[in-house]
């Protein structure tokens, strides 16, 4: 009897065993799937995440864009403006520049014909003079 007690224990220990084994498996699969399941949704959650700042980052980077374009055509505008003031006060700058010159040409023609006019006149003069200076030789 006794030994047929240890076997039916030993029996019921096995099934108990196996049963057991079994449901570590069931355990362990469980827990597989949930881990899978769990990565899965964080994968998803991540790639959301990424996927709305890449949209945000290229959303900034055209604001830039457009605001970096305006500011150059701004700074264009202000050059341009420079540009045309600095052109017409150059042109103003010789205009008078070129009056003067053509004064001072005027002035200098005039003093110059002032001194050919007194030097032609004396040297009229002194052939006058050598002229009746002869004539009187002459008589």
């Amino acid at each position: 009897m006794k030994t047929k007690f240890c076997l039916t224990i030993a029996t019921a220990l096995l099934a108990l065993t196996a049963v057991s084994y079994g449901q570590a498996g069931d355990d362990m699969k469980k827990a597989a799937d949930d881990t899978g399941s769990a990565t899965k949704k964080a994968a998803v959650k991540t790639g959301h995440a990424t996927k709305k700042a890449a949209v945000k980052t290229g959303d900034a980077t055209e604001t830039a864009a457009k605001d970096t374009g305006h500011a150059t055509k701004t700074a264009a505008v202000k050059t341009a403006h420079v540009t045309k003031k600095a052109a017409v006060k150059t042109g103003d700058a010789t205009e008078k520049a070129a009056d003067k010159t053509g004064d001072a040409t005027k002035t200098a023609a005039k003093d110059t014909g002032k001194g050919v006019k007194k030097g032609t006149k004396a040297v009229g003069h002194g052939v006058k003079t050598g002229a009746e200076k002869t004539d009187d030789a002459v008589k």
